[in-house]
C-alpha cells in the first residue's frame, strides 16, 4: 500500500519534472555555473503564488550543479591520465636532448598543475646541481642559479637521492639555506616546492621541480606522478644521449661504423619498444599485456608478481639500484610507485641480457607502475562516487529516484531490487583511529564493488547496501559479511543488518529507517557481549521487534520508564548506582553474595540498595514476572541513547 507521501509521488504535475529537464539541457550543453540560476529565478517570477514549484526549481539546481561538479572531476582526472599517456608518446618520438629536457619540464607543470616547472642536472666534477630548463619562470636570476650539493631543497635531493617537499620554502628550516638561493626563490615568488630525483641506475643525474607562488601541501599522489615521470624521464634523457653519442660516434670514427650501425639498431629497436608499449597503453592494455609483449621482444617467458610473492632480496636490490637484477636464471625488475613497492616483471629463461635488453625490461617496469597507479586512481573513483551514491540516499530523500536509478546503474547496481543495509565496525575499541577506519572503509568498498552494491564511510564505522536474493537470508549475509570484512581488517568486525528493502532508490525514507535498525542491531549486539559477529533484528526476539523500526523507538522509551523509571530517576537525581547494581544482581543469577564480589562492595551495601529498589518498583520486583521485564528493560536502556545523544 502506498503511503501519503508515495500517493503525492504518483499524481503529480505533468510538468513537475520540468527543471530538471531544463537542467539535463544545461549539462548537455555544457553551460556555465551562472545559467544555473536563471530557471530558479524564472520559477520565482512565473510561480510566485506556489512555493512548490520553486522549491522544485532549486532541488534540480543543487543536484545539476552537484553533476556538475563530478562530471568536471572526471575529466580532471582524464586529464591527468592523458597527459601521462601523451607523456610516454611524446617521449618516445623524441631525439633531441634539449627537446627532451623541455617536454619533461613542461609535461609535469601541466601534470602537477603548477605555477612553474624546472629542472637541473648534476655536473659531478664541479659538486653542483645547475639549472637547465624552466616552464612558468619569470626571473633571469631564479633561471641561472647553480645549488651546491645539500644546500636548498634541490641540492639536498640531488645528494640523498630522495624526494622532498615544502608548502613553505623560505620558513622551512629542513633545508640548509643560502643567500643566493633564497634570493632566487625570493624573486621568483615561488613558496611551495616539490622536488624528485631522475635516477638512473642508482646515479642521481638531476632533479625535476614543479613550484607554486602559495602555499600548497602536494600528497603522495603529486610525489608518486612526478616520480614515475623523473623516472621515465630519466631514460628518456638516457636514450637521447645515447642516441647523440652514437651520431657524434659515426661522424668521427669511420673504422667503426659496424659496431656504431649495431648499437643504432639496438637502441631503435629499443625505441621500438618503447613506441609498442606506448600504443599498449592508449589502448587501454594491462600488466599482463605489458609482460606478453615484453616476453615476445626478448625471446622469454616474463610475469607480473604481486610484492608479497616476489623474492624479497631481489626485489630490494632492483628497487634500492632501479634497475633490472638477475635472479636464478633469469632477472628482476622492480615496480614501484615512489617509495611503495607493487612488485615486479620477473624474466624466466635469460641468464644474460645486454643493455638494451636490459634498459627494456626496466622500461616494461616503469609502464607497469604507471598502469598499476592509474588502475588505483580509477578503483578510488569509483569506492568516491559509490559512496557518494549512498550517501545521498542516506541525506537526501527528495532527490530524483530515476537519476538515483541510473546512477546505480552506471556502477553496476539495480536498486530497484531488494537490498539489505548493513552497519559494521571494528570490535574491540580498535576503530577510532583513522587507520582503522581506512581499513575498514576500503575493504567495505572492494566488498560492495565485487557484490554490485554500495559501500560509504559513516559514523565511525561503515554502511553497506547489499543486494538481497529471494534465497538469502539477512542473518546470514551479516555473519558473511562480518567475516568476509574480519579477514580483510585483520581484526574482529561487528555487523548488524536491516530487513530487506525494496526499490531502494524510490524509498529512500525506508534506506534511512533501515540504517537506523541496523545500527541498533550492531549495538545490541556489542552490548550482549557478541562483538566481531553479525545478525539481523529479528535474532533478539522480542528485543528484535523493539530495535525494529523508528516508530518502535517510543514504545522501547515507554517500557523503560513504566518498569525501572523511578529506579533511574532516583539514579539521576541522587547520583547512586542503582542500575548498575541491579545489572549486577541479575548478572550475578540473583545473589547478593555474589553481587557484592562482582561490585567490590560490603554485602550490606547490596541489601540496603537492594530494599531501596524495593520501596522504588513494588514489593514483588523479584517474582519471575517482574524480573524478567525488569532484565530486559535494563538492557534496552543500556542500548538507548544517552540524553545528549538522542534525535
Amino acid at each position: 500500500m502506498l503511503d501519503d507521501h508515495d500517493h503525492d509521488h504518483d499524481h503529480r504535475h505533468p510538468d513537475a519534472d520540468g527543471p530538471f529537464a531544463t537542467y539535463l539541457a544545461l549539462l548537455a550543453r555544457g553551460a556555465p555555473a551562472e545559467a544555473y540560476e536563471r530557471p530558479v529565478l524564472h520559477a520565482r517570477a512565473a510561480s510566485p503564488d506556489h512555493p512548490a514549484a520553486v522549491e522544485r526549481a532549486e532541488r534540480a539546481r543543487l543536484l545539476a550543479l552537484r553533476v556538475r561538479a563530478e562530471l568536471e572531476d572526471r575529466r580532471r582526472r582524464e586529464s591527468e591520465l592523458s597527459a601521462l599517456v601523451d607523456t610516454a608518446h611524446d617521449l618516445a618520438g623524441l631525439r633531441d636532448a634539449d627537446a627532451v629536457l623541455q617536454a619533461i619540464v613542461r609535461r609535469a607543470r601541466s601534470l602537477v598543475g603548477t605555477d612553474a616547472a624546472y629542472l637541473t642536472l648534476n655536473d659531478p666534477a664541479a659538486g653542483v646541481t645547475s639549472m637547465r630548463v624552466t616552464d612558468g619562470s619569470v626571473s633571469a636570476g631564479f633561471q641561472q642559479l647553480r645549488l651546491g650539493m645539500g644546500e636548498g631543497l634541490g641540492g639536498l635531493v640531488a645528494q640523498t637521492a630522495r624526494p622532498y617537499a615544502t608548502d613553505d620554502y623560505l620558513d622551512d628550516p629542513r633545508f640548509r639555506h643560502t643567500t643566493a638561493i633564497d634570493a632566487g626563490v625570493r624573486e621568483e615568488g615561488l613558496v611551495a616546492i616539490l622536488g624528485v630525483p631522475l635516477d638512473l641506475g642508482g646515479r642521481v643525474i638531476g632533479v625535476l621541480f614543479a613550484a607554486d607562488r602559495r602555499a600548497r601541501v602536494f600528497d603522495r599522489r603529486h610525489i608518486a606522478l612526478l616520480g614515475s615521470l623523473a623516472a621515465h624521464a630519466a631514460v628518456a634523457i638516457d636514450t637521447a644521449n645515447l642516441l647523440a653519442g652514437t651520431r657524434q660516434a659515426l661522424a668521427g670514427l669511420e673504422t667503426a661504423n659496424r659496431i656504431i650501425r649495431d648499437r643504432s639498431a639496438a637502441l631503435e629497436r629499443a625505441a621500438g619498444v618503447h613506441d609498442r608499449l606506448t600504443e599498449l597503453v592508449l589502448r587501454g592494455g594491462d600488466v599482463h599485456d605489458v609482460a606478453d609483449t615484453v616476453a615476445e621482444v626478448l625471446a622469454g617467458r616474463v610475469a607480473f608478481l604481486e610484492a608479497p610473492r616476489c623474492p624479497a632480496p631481489a626485489l630490494e636490490r632492483s628497487r634500492a639500484a632501479g634497475r633490472a637484477v638477475r635472479h636464478d636464471d633469469g632477472w628482476i625488475a622492480a615496480v614501484s610507485v615512489g617509495e611503495e613497492l607493487l612488485g615486479a616483471l620477473r624474466l624466466y629463461g635469460r641468464r644474460e641480457l645486454d643493455a638494451v635488453d636490459r634498459r627494456t625490461l626496466e622500461r616494461a617496469a616503469m609502464v607497469t607502475s604507471l598502469l598499476q597507479l592509474a588502475r588505483r586512481s580509477a578503483d578510488e573513483a569509483e569506492h568516491r562516487v559509490r559512496g557518494e551514491l549512498l550517501d545521498d540516499l542516506l541525506d537526501a530523500g527528495g532527490r530524483d529516484h530515476r537519476l538515483l536509478r541510473e546512477r546505480a546503474a552506471r556502477l553496476g547496481a539495480d536498486l530497484r531490487a531488494p537490498h539489505l543495509v548493513l552497519a559494521a565496525r571494528i570490535a574491540g575499541g580498535r576503530g577510532d583511529t583513522p587507520a582503522d577506519r581506512q581499513r575498514l572503509s576500503s575493504a567495505a568498498a572492494h566488498l560492495a564493488a565485487t557484490r554490485h552494491g554500495l559501500a560509504a564511510a559513516r559514523d565511525g564505522g561503515t554502511v553497506l547496501l547489499l543486494p538481497h536474493g529471494p534465497d538469502d537470508g539477512a542473518t546470514e549475509t551479516a555473519r558473511c559479511v562480518a567475516r568476509r570484512l574480519g579477514g580483510e581488517v585483520g581484526a574482529p568486525v561487528t555487523v548488524g543488518s536491516s530487513a530487506p528493502v525494496h526499490a531502494p532508490a524510490d524509498r529512500p525514507d525506508e534506506v534511512v529507517a533501515a540504517y537506523t535498525e541496523a545500527r541498533r542491531c550492531l549495538d545490541a549486539l556489542n552490548v550482549l557481549g557478541r562483538a566481531g559477529d553479525g545478525a539481523a533484528a529479528g535474532d533478539f526476539g522480542f528485543l528484535g521487534l523493539l530495535l525494529a523500526s523508528a516508530p518502535d523507538a517510543d514504545r522501547v522509551r515507554e517500557f523503560i520508564t513504566r518498569t525501572i523509571g523511578p529506579v533511574v530517576d532516583y539514579d539521576t537525581r541522587r547520583g547512586t548506582e542503582l542500575v548498575g547494581t541491579l545489572d549486577a544482581y541479575f548478572a550475578s543469577g540473583m545473589s547478593p553474595a555474589r553481587t557484592k564480589d562482582a561490585l567490590h562492595v560490603h554485602v550490606n551495601t547490596v541489601a540496603q540498595r537492594l530494599e531501596r529498589v524495593g520501596r522504588l518498583l513494588g514489593p514483588h520486583w523479584q517474582s519471575p514476572s517482574r524480573a524478567l521485564e525488569i532484565q530486559l528493560a535494563l538492557r534496552l536502556h543500556r542500548l538507548s541513547p544517552g540524553p545528549a545523544d538522542g534525535p
